[in-house]
């Protein structure tokens, strides 16, 4: 028996098997490729981790850069504890959920930083990015912003040197501990603690702005917890007294030499 090609059964029954066919081959395709499009975005990631820390992510070997120079950590107690488990590249729900991760690495300029990834929400989508912090936790050594979504030539521009350039040395804190690093309306930083955001974007820079608190916010227990590694050895507080160093004395506290407290 011929088939009527030009029934309307034979057509629905053609276009149904193509579909199922197509469907078969873009789902195999998908899994044959899901372990490179997984290792492609955990590379990205650690890119944007390292770029925060000062380096080129177009010039360098970012897998290798990273596992000589990165640790990632979880906060716990206001510490920081080794983590094991599988790299992540997103933080929002992390964070959200109170799983905090710390990275410790080293910057191009090879000072000892803490990495903290921020996530946050712009005009038309999502934020994210990562903060470097110095060892004492309480300046921008460098950071990396980029978007979901926002608009080309404004809002994106978020995701430019010249912006994320402008955190470097800016204090976190105010003098009651509280997150004071902002940004404000372009042209108009003038505290220690500002940053110009982007002009005709001012959605997106409120957006950065909250996503800078915030993010920060959620990790202060460990930004001022006192680390004593970072500690002056010069630190004490009364041990020395009678030989702390003239102008040293504040509030009963002193400034002494290591080798004054040993005695």
């Amino acid at each position: 028996m011929k088939l009527n090609t030009n029934s309307n059964v034979y057509t629905v029954c053609y276009a149904a098997v193509m579909v199922i066919i197509v469907a078969f081959l873009l789902a195999f395709v998908a899994s044959a490729l899901k372990e490179t499009q997984e290792a492609n975005v955990a590379n990205d990631t650690k890119g944007q981790i390292l770029s925060a820390l000062g380096y080129d992510k177009a010039t360098i070997d970012v897998a290798k850069v990273y596992e000589e120079k990165v640790k990632d950590n979880l906060v716990e107690n206001g510490e920081l504890k080794p983590y094991d488990g599988k790299f992540n590249t997103t933080y929002g729900s992390l964070i959200k959920n109170g799983e905090l991760h710390v990275f410790t690495g080293t910057t191009a300029n090879g000072e000892t930083a803490y990495v903290i990834p921020v996530v946050g929400r712009g005009l038309w989508g999502g934020l994210w990015g990562y903060i470097a912090v110095n060892e004492t936790k309480d300046k921008v050594l460098g950071t990396y912003f980029y978007h979901e979504s926002e608009t080309a030539g404004l809002g994106a521009r978020i995701g430019e040197k010249w912006f994320q350039n402008q955190f470097i040395g800016k204090p976190i804190f105010d003098s009651e501990n509280n997150v004071a690093l902002t940004v404000v309306k372009a042209g108009a930083a003038q505290n220690d603690n500002e940053v110009d955001g982007v002009t005709g974007a001012t959605l997106t820079s409120k957006g950065v702005a909250a996503m800078v608190k915030d993010g920060l916010t959620a990790y202060k227990d460990f930004l001022i917890a006192q680390d004593a590694a970072a500690v002056d050895a010069t630190s004490c507080c009364g041990a020395c007294e009678g030989n702390c160093e003239e102008g040293a004395c504040q509030e009963g506290e002193c400034q002494c030499k290591k080798d004054e407290v040993e005695q």
